[in-house]
């Protein structure tokens, strides 16, 4: 009879926690975002609680504060600009369709092979305008309809970014007593081997957060010393969009490849060849170096095991698989090292010195 109600119970707990998990479903992203936000900025928090003598809740509110003007000022200026690009490219779409295209540039009949032909196609183009643009027609409709249905999933980000910046606030204020409750589930469940999951999750978090932020932020530096000195308009906030790119597989060529082309395009080919070899071997280059640098810093995981878990963690989760993935994959090799009776990084040091401390 025991035995009957304590699994009646257990399954009664288990129908509770899945009742919960349904109900936060839909802010699962804003929470995860907001816990490895927390977690990867814990330190200032540990340094602005004891400036204010123990204060959690203050010291939590500041950094809330603190992140949302460092996060929102550069968005709404980022926004800003972005629009007076677009009404730019507005007013040229309106004058090519009213005045027709300018004089093909001198370069392009230069162009080895086809630039003969790519000057007939210009003159082309310029000739019948207005066919031109009709027969675009469908495919504009096509191209809003995509940008439209973009642009309501970016409202959707900015919205779940808000929220992660809000919940961000009570993950600074009770994250020690989170950790502990983490903990003795843990403990609980796994037993003994509780604390060393934790410190494993908490390392590969840790490496991940300095690799991908380390990295987009060296990438973001070098693009924008690359735009300054090709002359590149807008060089500051192509920057910022190359940190944003950055967080993603082939995301600076995104923001280069087109400042190469615009630069080309305005006859400027010294700098287009100087920008574009800085953007193949630096900019995109240092990612092949910094990022495996900083994540496999001070880790006892083979690398090849967290730059799966980053890459495939993309594809299988969104960008939430680039803490995901990495550390699904460490949790289950050290489970599977455990299982299979593999000595762990720090057992042979021990085994070694116990050797030492024998008497001969």
């Amino acid at each position: 009879m025991f035995n009957n109600d304590r699994l009646l119970v257990q399954i009664l707990l288990l129908a509770l926690l899945g009742a919960c998990l349904w109900v936060l479903a839909p802010f699962v992203s804003a929470l995860f975002w907001a816990a490895v936000l927390a977690f990867a900025s814990w330190p200032l928090m540990r340094l602005l609680s004891g400036a204010l003598k123990g204060r959690e809740s203050a010291a939590a509110g500041l950094l809330t504060v603190g992140w949302m003007v460092l996060v929102a000022l550069p968005l709404a200026w980022l926004v800003s600009n972005l629009a007076d690009h677009v009404r730019d490219a507005t007013e040229l779409v309106k004058n090519v369709q009213v005045e027709g295209l300018p004089a093909p540039p001198e370069w392009l009949i230069e162009v080895p092979l086809v630039g003969e032909r790519l000057v007939r196609v210009w003159n082309s183009i310029d000739a019948q305008g207005a066919a031109f643009f009709a027969g675009l027609k469908p495919y504009m409709g096509q191209a809003g309809n995509w940008i439209l249905a973009r642009t309501a999933q970016v409202g959707g980000g900015m919205v779940e970014l808000v929220l992660s910046l809000v919940l961000v606030f009570f993950f600074y204020r009770d994250g020690p007593r989170m950790a502990q409750f983490v903990e003795r589930g843990l403990e609980r469940l796994i037993g003994e081997r509780a604390e060393h999951y934790l410190e494993l999750v908490a390392g590969t978090v840790q490496r991940v957060v300095n690799g991908v932020i380390g990295t987009a932020a060296a990438q973001a530096l070098l693009a924008l010393i690359g735009f300054w000195i090709a002359g590149v308009p807008g060089a500051l906030v192509l920057g910022i969009v190359t940190f944003a790119l950055s967080l993603i597989p082939m995301g600076p060529p995104l923001v280069w490849a087109p400042a190469t082309a615009w630069l080309a395009w305005h006859g400027d080919y010294g700098y287009a060849v100087f920008l574009g070899i800085w953007g193949m071997f630096v900019i995109s280059g240092v990612d092949n170096v910094l990022k495996p640098y900083l994540i496999s810093r001070g880790g006892n995981l083979p690398l090849v095991v967290v730059l799966l878990g980053v890459f495939g963690g993309i594809l299988a989760f969104g960008f939430m698989g680039l803490f995901l993935g990495p550390t699904l994959l460490a949790v289950a090799y050290s489970l599977i090292s455990d299982w299979i009776g593999q000595p762990q990084p720090s057992q042979p040091a021990l085994a070694a010195r116990d050797t030492d401390d024998r008497p001969s």
